[in-house]
C-alpha cells in the first residue's frame, strides 16, 4: 500500500512538472520570429523650389526578424526590449506613381507589460506600453525622382544627384499578445504593435533643399518561438 502511495505522489507530481506555469519573478523570455510592419503614411505635400507641388509620400511594407527579450521584474511585469534585423522600406509619391527612394531604419522599443492571471496554466496573455526610436539610415533617392526633379527646375536629364535623410523618430508604442506554453520553457508567441512614427524628410539638392513632415505609423505584426528561463 505504502508502494502504491509513493506511486501516486510520484505520478502527480511529476505530471505538475510538465504543466506551465504563469510567468513568474525573475524569469527571463527571449523571443524570435517573423515582424511585418505595415505603415499607414502620410507626409504634408511636397514643395519643390515653390516650383510645383507634388502629393504626399507613402511608405511600403516591410517583413524581417524581430527579437525580444523579457524580463519578469515581478509576478506579472515585466520589461521587454524589442530589436530586429535592419526594415528597408520603398517610399513613392503613390498618386502619380512616382518611386522616390528608400530607406532603412531599425526600430528598438522599450515596453512595460502586464500579464494579467486569467490566461489559465499555458495561455498568458498581456499587453505593454512603452518608448519607440526609430533610427533611419541608408537613404537612397531614386533615378525617378532624380528625373522628375529634372524636369521640374528645367535642367538636362541626368543633372540633379538628389540625396535623402531622415531624422531620428522617438514616440509611444502600444501592444497586446500572447505567450502559449509548450511546456515548461519553450512557448509559441503572437504580437500586435501600434507605433507613432513622425519623422522630417530632406531631399537636398545642388538647387535647393525640400523639408517635409512624414508620419509612418505603422502596426507591426509578430509571430515568433520563444524560451523561457
Amino acid at each position: 500500500m505504502k508502494k502504491i502511495v509513493l506511486t501516486v505522489i510520484g505520478l502527480v507530481l511529476l505530471q505538475q512538472s510538465t504543466i506551465a506555469m504563469a510567468h513568474e519573478q525573475g524569469n527571463w523570455i527571449v523571443r524570435a520570429g517573423l515582424a511585418s510592419v505595415q505603415p499607414d503614411a502620410s507626409s504634408d505635400p511636397i514643395d519643390i523650389a515653390g516650383i510645383v507641388t507634388l502629393p504626399e509620400a507613402d511608405v511600403g511594407d516591410e517583413t524581417q526578424i524581430g527579437i525580444t527579450g523579457v524580463y519578469m521584474f515581478r509576478d506579472n511585469w515585466g520589461i521587454e526590449l524589442l530589436a530586429s534585423t535592419p526594415f528597408t522600406h520603398e517610399i513613392e509619391i503613390s498618386e502619380i506613381n512616382l518611386n522616390a527612394g528608400e530607406t532603412k531604419h531599425l526600430p528598438p522599443t522599450l515596453m512595460l507589460q502586464f500579464y494579467p492571471d486569467f490566461g489559465g496554466e499555458k495561455f498568458h496573455p498581456y499587453i505593454g506600453l512603452g518608448i519607440n526610436t526609430t533610427i533611419f539610415f541608408d537613404e537612397k533617392v531614386d533615378d525617378d525622382l532624380n528625373l522628375a526633379l529634372d524636369g521640374i527646375v528645367g535642367l538636362p536629364p541626368g543633372t540633379v544627384d538628389a540625396d535623402l535623410s531622415l531624422d531620428q523618430s522617438w514616440g509611444l508604442s502600444a501592444q497586446v499578445g500572447f505567450d502559449y506554453m509548450i511546456n515548461d520553457h519553450w512557448l509559441v508567441n503572437g504580437s500586435i504593435w501600434y507605433t507613432d512614427i513622425e519623422t522630417e524628410a530632406k531631399i537636398s539638392t545642388a538647387v535647393a533643399d525640400v523639408k517635409f513632415d512624414v508620419e509612418i505609423d505603422p502596426m507591426v505584426y509578430m509571430l515568433s518561438i520563444g524560451y523561457r528561463f
